[in-house]
């Protein structure tokens, strides 16, 4: 079992720094960003954390900082060095889709999932075969 984390951080100078960010939320889900350590255990490295102050830096306009090491992730995420929206990673919200979400803040509503490479696997062929199999199991039973 995971037990989430949720950190808000709240920018005052919004209104006067940045007029078009007032109405906006910058949601990121770090839940696919970490390094397992052992079964119960995960933790983010340095190159990782540069990683996700870089999404803010990037959503603020500001320059991205890679002393850490975190190039290819920026480079995978944000090609063109300027912040998008990330699917399962990164979205900005408006307070109009936040309230209808019933003002949420759970970062998983707005990012969504990331698109999955299809693998191939059919899971309702596999999930047939596992039915059949169970069937025969009970009747040999």
């Amino acid at each position: 079992m995971t037990l989430p984390c949720t950190l808000w951080f709240f920018d005052r100078g919004k209104k006067t720094t940045d007029p078009d960010r007032k109405e906006k939320v910058l949601f990121i889900d770090a839940r696919h960003i970490y390094s397992q350590i052992d079964r119960a255990h995960r933790e983010f490295t340095p190159d990782q954390i540069e990683f996700l102050a870089n999404i803010t830096r990037l959503y603020c306009g500001e320059e991205v900082e890679t002393k850490l090491g975190c190039e290819y992730l920026m480079k995978e995420s944000f090609p063109d060095g300027a912040y998008r929206d990330v699917a399962g990673l990164c979205k900005v919200a408006t307070l109009e889709e936040i309230e209808l979400q019933s003002w949420s803040l759970n970062p998983g509503r707005y990012v969504g999932v990331a698109e999955r490479e299809d693998d191939g696997f059919d899971f309702a062929e596999r999930l047939e075969e596992l039915n059949e199999e169970l069937e025969r199991l009970n009747l040999e039973a």
